[in-house]
């Protein structure tokens, strides 16, 4: 696995948006609001992250990325060269939160509310502290 790819995406301005598409990589897809580039790299970037975490997590060969040149484009797309730095990426994914339901007793539940306890923080402090 390498830490960082850059990849070719297709900016193409139509009316109501920016739609984003990674030639390279079937099924990569993105798009921002019109006339909005900042949100179109942002949305690129993470679209781009996301779909070759998954690519590496299936075990799936990652292509070659083309060049900004190969391609034959309308006047409405643009060629814009995407990079992200997969460490980052990984360590976002993997971080992300998942919910749990617990069952308290009703009087418990009432005690920690009065008290402001953060069910939550208390819940992964003790699973954290039983993994040791």
């Amino acid at each position: 696995m390498k830490n960082e790819y850059s990849f070719v995406a297709i900016f193409e301005y139509a009316d109501d948006g920016i739609n984003i598409s990674f030639p390279d990589l079937p099924g990569c897809f993105s798009s921002a609001r019109k006339n909005d580039n900042e949100e179109a790299l942002k949305n690129a970037k993470e679209a781009l992250g996301l779909h070759l975490f998954g690519m590496e997590n299936d075990g799936e060969q990652i292509p070659n990325p083309s060049f900004v040149f190969d391609f034959d484009l309308s006047p409405k797309q643009v060629p814009v060269l995407v990079d992200v730095f997969m460490p980052t990426i990984r360590a976002s994914v993997k971080t992300s939160f998942v919910r749990k339901t617990v069952s308290l007793p009703a009087w418990l539940a009432a005690a920690a509310d009065e008290r402001h306890v953060n069910c939550s923080k208390v819940f992964q402090d003790a699973l954290i502290a039983l993994m040791k």
